[in-house]
């Protein structure tokens, strides 16, 4: 996901999306504890989004103050 698309979604969306990745986030940390976690890439990839979503929804929030 890049920022770009990022910031092209509502807040609400955004909103569903980080819950939806802290879910999946969950799901691999018990995956790779347990080794059977396949891609072990993602679980980067999924903590980079979570901070992309909440940088973008800080960033949104001061300008709004």
């Amino acid at each position: 996901m890049k920022t770009a698309d990022v910031r092209t979604k509502t807040n609400d969306e955004l909103a569903e999306q980080l819950d939806a990745l802290g879910r999946e986030s969950f799901n691999l940390r018990f995956q790779r504890a347990n080794g059977q976690v396949e891609n072990t890439s993602r679980v980067r990839q999924v903590r980079r989004d979570i901070a992309r979503i909440k940088t973008v929804l800080g960033e949104r929030h001061r300008r709004a103050s």
